[in-house]
């Protein structure tokens, strides 16, 4: 691409109609990994270029399991975009964590059956012969949250600056025996878009952080009715405006940033013997692994 874009956003169709954003418009890209959700709508936000990505597609039209994460993410980096805000709704597990709360989330778990994790693991688009063990211990860029948290907190909103995240497959919600389970093994909150996405950012190198937007008590609460879509939109309809506020904040935060922190995730990762991968996978993943194969 001819312009960088250090900074994207990903989440709902709503978040990038803002009235502060200017200079829009509409990137349509093609990646190894097929169409994105949609197009990127890229406008500048406080002197910043953004690129902002509907998840699930303008008009919501694509299932949590369908969604093609590798896509969405492989197409932020052919933007250039260093830092990756996602804006997702999650149910809360914890009594303390309200609808309409927003959880900035450190930890990630994932339970998800159907989705292909990784760009490293897919014959099926020519990128087996390169093994990659990411490190994901901490899956969540902790300088990324913490600008997102700060810039929650000038929202005046309600924000909660660690808790672990469960991710679902979906698109179905969880039965009380699941949501239980869950609470059991220590999770804060939950959802179903947020794995691969954190697994993804992190091995394109991207600093990645959620804003999770808490819409319900999923359907472990005795005293409040299980989660429902119509449950879920409306609270996501109220602190829709919270989230612009939240996201024009952390743009404005973010204006001076360093390179990501995640820059250099893969340098450690790359296991297999360069001269044994394929020219075909380097050719085909180039935007992110393009760097370590050139010579010096």
């Amino acid at each position: 691409m001819s312009e960088r874009i250090r900074f994207g956003v990903i989440g709902g169709s709503g978040v990038y109609r803002m009235e502060a954003l200017q200079d829009v418009e509409e990137i349509e890209l093609e990646t190894p990994f097929g169409k994105p959700s949609d197009a990127y709508v890229v406008g500048t936000l406080h002197g910043q270029r953004v690129a902002f990505l509907p998840r699930h597609g303008r008009g919501h039209r694509i299932s949590p399991t369908r969604l093609p994460q590798r896509a969405n993410i492989y197409g932020f980096k052919l933007l250039g975009v260093e830092y990756l805000i996602a804006v997702s709704a999650c149910g809360s597990l914890r009594e303390h964590i309200h609808p309409g709360d927003i959880v900035i989330p450190d930890q990630l778990l994932d339970r998800t059956r159907l989705r292909p994790l990784s760009f490293f693991d897919d014959p099926d688009v020519g990128t087996d012969g390169l093994v990659a063990h990411v490190s994901v211990a901490e899956p969540f860029c902790p300088f990324l949250s913490e600008i997102c948290y700060r810039a929650v907190e000038q929202t005046g909103n309600p924000v909660h600056r660690r808790g672990a995240f469960v991710t679902i497959e979906g698109p179905r919600f969880s039965t009380k025996a699941e949501s239980h389970a869950f609470r059991k093994l220590g999770m804060d909150i939950i959802g179903m878009t947020t794995v691969p996405e954190a697994f993804l950012a992190r091995e394109a190198e991207m600093s990645y952080a959620v804003m999770a937007h808490v819409t319900d008590y999923d359907v472990w609460h005795q005293s409040e009715e299980p989660v429902t879509v119509e449950m879920v939109v409306r609270t996501l309809m109220r602190n829709a405006e919270v989230a612009k506020q939240a996201v024009a904040h952390a743009i404005a935060l973010l204006a001076d940033a360093p390179p990501s922190p995640q820059a250099h995730a893969l340098q450690d990762a790359l296991i297999t013997d360069r001269s044994q991968v394929p020219p075909r996978v380097v050719e085909r993943l180039e935007a992110i692994i393009g760097k370590y194969f050139r010579t010096p």
